[in-house]
């Protein structure tokens, strides 16, 4: 599959009804917990389902998600609502660092961003050559378009690749929905209108109605997720040791290995990267 290569080369709040909230299986009124502010994509795609368990049975922690985009997420842990942050967007990240609200921030996995259309493709982008020409050829075709328009980390990356093909999205043809992204692939589907999910929300999403899968393989729809230690001198109320442990062990080989292992009908949706000095750095 072309995501493998890809992926390769890439490595060398629910007070308005956009948060979901999943507890562990292992929950217990008594077991330690922790709280995830992390993506719809990594809580719909079933990753955390299938990895939290394995981290609660090492570590006796629970982890009690809340699922949002990625901007939201950002103002549940700057708030200090949450213990641990697990987001994608790592300039957002990386300025989170900056801004004093994380102490840390690391790599943990990454997967990719695809273009999603009508089968009978009217913007013809199956045959672009990069991901800008295939939006510009969406833009010029006067095409539907769904876009979240939540600032989550897909809407962001969205945002940023209509900038890099010089073209403000905006007009009766480009529809911002302000939903999750299984919602915007609803809507996309009853409007046959083009629109850019994360792979994994895709590949898990069974409405597809007439959509297909137009475009891949860009290293421009590389999508890096980073686990955020969250600053004890700005929300020292949090538990910081028991997130310490759900970062350390998302960067392990076991935390590496069991993101490795997720799949999805038969395909591996998230890749895990690590670097190895970070992970050298937990054992100590």
């Amino acid at each position: 599959m072309r995501i493998a290569a890809t992926i390769a080369s890439f490595t060398t709040a629910a007070a308005i009804g956009l948060v979901s909230i999943t507890t562990s299986a292992y929950a217990q009124d008594d077991t330690p917990y922790i709280t995830l502010a992390s993506t719809t994509s990594t809580q719909n795609s079933g990753l955390f389902d299938a990895i939290i368990p394995l981290f609660t049975a090492a570590s006796g922690i629970e982890v009690r998600v809340v699922a949002a985009g990625t901007g939201q997420a950002f103002e549940i842990a700057r708030r200090g609502d949450a213990d641990s942050l697990l987001v994608h967007d790592t300039e957002g990240e990386e300025q989170f660092v900056a801004n004093g609200y994380a102490s840390e921030r690391a790599d943990v996995m990454v997967n990719d961003f695809v273009l999603i259309g009508p089968a009978d493709d009217p913007a013809d982008i199956r045959h672009a050559e990069s991901v800008t020409q295939a939006l510009t050829r969406i833009h010029d075709a006067g095409a539907p378009f769904a876009s979240r328009g939540d600032d989550s980390g897909t809407n962001r990356a969205e945002l940023r690749l209509w900038d890099a093909a010089g073209i403000t999205p905006e007009g009766e043809w480009y529809r911002e929905l302000g939903s999750g992204m299984g919602a915007t692939l609803n809507t996309a589907a009853g409007m046959d209108a083009y629109v850019m999910s994360d792979r994994a929300t895709w590949v898990a999403f069974d409405n597809r109605q007439h959509l297909d899968l137009l475009f891949e393989g860009d290293p421009a729809l590389f999508n890096q997720y980073g686990s955020l230690v969250l600053s004890a001198s700005k929300s020292p109320h949090l538990k910081h040791e028991l997130a310490r442990q759900w970062h350390d062990w998302l960067l392990s080989d076991d935390g590496q290995q069991a993101i490795a292992d997720f799949r999805v009908k038969g395909q591996q949706l998230f890749f895990p990267n690590a670097k190895p000095d970070a992970r050298a750095s937990t054992a100590e």
